[in-house]
């Protein structure tokens, strides 16, 4: 695998004004006719039926404590929330690009993306869980932003609407697809031709890895890759983040 990446260097050179304004979160209201959220909760609730007993099931509890998640995804101690102005340099989005930030939890990149893909543009908060989607919504409901459209998505769909998008990113996000072929047909499918899928998630190292990462990660870098790119995508490269340890950040374009 190792001949085959093509390694990208990522950096980011941003003004003091810049680093403040994409580091505050900017979460829209805007609904797309297309996008928007007609999910029977009755049906959602079904479709999570077929997964295993999960670590995706305290998403859907009805009486979960999303400040506490927000607190725990949104702090200095995880290395993607560090690096996160680096990340979106590296994505290389341009304004009025349409965006889907998948499995977009608490919206940490949601508002990043929202600064970059600018008025034109448009940004797509997909998540399965209805307290993370609550929770974006409420933030667009106090900014009055309209470029950002907070999506309930299920187990086997991002529920998006086909060639609807340029890119889909995932962060932390593909080691919990209990079914990665449905969701990964889904996202091909959600993907305008051309379209990119960016994906981040955790180096599964045996003898290297932490215990944690080991046993909530069902599977390496290399077979994540080997299935991404047998649903239909290229492998483009990874991106180099001088600042990850136990991250890894690989693209692909949509054949």
């Amino acid at each position: 695998m190792k001949n085959r990446k093509q390694l990208i260097q990522a950096g980011v050179c941003l003004s003091g004004a810049l680093l403040l304004m994409l580091t505050v979160p900017q979460i829209a209201r805007g609904q797309h006719p297309e996008h928007a959220d007609h999910t029977d909760h009755a049906e959602h609730a079904k479709d999570s039926k077929h997964s295993h007993e999960n670590m995706n099931a305290k998403f859907l509890n009805p009486d979960m404590d999303v400040q506490a998640w927000a607190d725990r995804w949104e702090g200095e101690s995880r290395e993607v929330f560090r690096e996160r102005l680096a990340i979106v340099e590296a994505l290389a989005i341009e304004p009025g690009m349409r965006v889907a930030d998948v499995g977009a939890g608490t919206g940490l990149f949601t508002g990043l993306f929202a600064r970059s893909v600018g008025e034109e543009g448009h940004v797509y908060a997909v998540d399965i869980s209805p307290g993370f989607i609550t929770h974006i919504r409420d933030k667009a409901d106090s900014l009055g932003l309209e470029n950002v459209t907070a999506v309930l998505s299920r187990f086997t769909s991002a529920t998006l609407a086909p060639a609807s998008v340029d890119l889909v990113f995932l962060c932390d996000t593909y080691h919990h697809f209990d079914d990665h072929a449905a969701m990964l047909a889904s996202i091909h499918s959600a993907l305008d031709t051309g379209g990119r899928l960016a994906v981040i998630d955790f180096k599964r190292i045996e003898g290297e890895s932490r215990e944690w990462i080991m046993e909530h990660t069902r599977a390496g870098q290399e077979t994540f890759v080997s299935e991404i790119e047998a649903a239909g995508f290229a492998f483009t490269g990874e991106v180099a983040m001088p600042g990850f340890e136990e991250n890894y950040f690989v693209q692909f374009e949509k054949r």
